[in-house]
């Protein structure tokens, strides 16, 4: 069973001001939650149909309805089941020892989890991102990294701030910028990604001591830009491939 307040909390956090009054966030799907259980996140309270998850204390284990999961799920056709973990908190990042990713704004849940997930996967253990940039612990966010989150430190900061004391190469991916396959890339450094319809912000780009761009090889030219999550993935793996 779940009770009337378990499911007004719930519900409340997919709203980033209850998540940041109560410092809890929900996950959601077999993989995302074994994901985080395996990693330093704390469980607060699991809600599930089936018999998924034998080692989660039962003290924590609520089995429930797929009425009632619908109930308090974010997402249009649940899953089996849903956790509520606690919102950790900062780590500050070391910018001496590998590359780092900065996000100026990012808006779009989806970019945002794709990013995480492909920062994962290139060995980048830390974004940072300008406090507009869209709340990590969105209940889309979290879907869409399918467990990354669990292996990626996200930090929200004054962007300017951070960059201008970070004391490392600052890479921003602009039109105008060098050809990303003919620059030598260096590491440690850090890697701007901008907003989805304005790019990196005028303030931001003062900061930038390497403009790069993903030259378009098409006989037209005419596709203006790039996804963001999509340039992250080409950025990416040229900055691995050259290290």
């Amino acid at each position: 069973m779940i009770s009337k307040n378990q499911i007004k909390l719930i519900k409340s956090l997919q709203q980033k001001k209850y998540r940041k009054l109560y410092q809890l966030f929900i996950a959601e799907g077999v993989k995302v939650i074994q994901e985080l259980l395996n990693s330093n996140y704390e469980l607060v309270e699991l809600f599930t149909t089936q018999e998924l998850f034998p080692n989660v204390e039962k003290t924590k284990l609520n089995f429930i309805s797929e009425t009632d999961l619908k109930s308090i799920s974010a997402l249009v056709t649940p899953n089996e089941c849903l956790a509520v973990f606690i919102i950790p908190e900062k780590v500050q990042v070391d910018y001496s020892n590998t590359l780092q990713i900065a996000l100026d704004d990012i808006r779009d849940p989806g970019n945002m989890g794709t990013i995480i997930r492909l920062a994962d996967w290139f060995g980048v253990q830390n974004i940072i991102c300008s406090e507009a940039t869209v709340d990590v612990f969105n209940p889309k966010v979290i879907q869409s990294t399918m467990g990354s989150i669990a292996r990626v430190n996200v930090m929200y900061c004054d962007l300017k701030k951070e960059l201008l004391s970070a004391k490392v190469p600052v890479y921003g991916t602009l039109l105008e910028g060098k050809n990303i396959y003919t620059e030598k890339l260096m590491q440690p450094s850090i890697i701007v990604l901008g907003n989805e319809s304005n790019g990196i912000s005028p303030e931001i780009q003062k900061l930038i001591t390497h403009k790069i761009t993903i030259p378009r090889f098409g006989t037209l030219q005419q596709t203006e830009s790039l996804n963001v999550a999509t340039a992250t993935a080409v950025v990416l793996s040229e900055f691995c491939r050259n290290s």
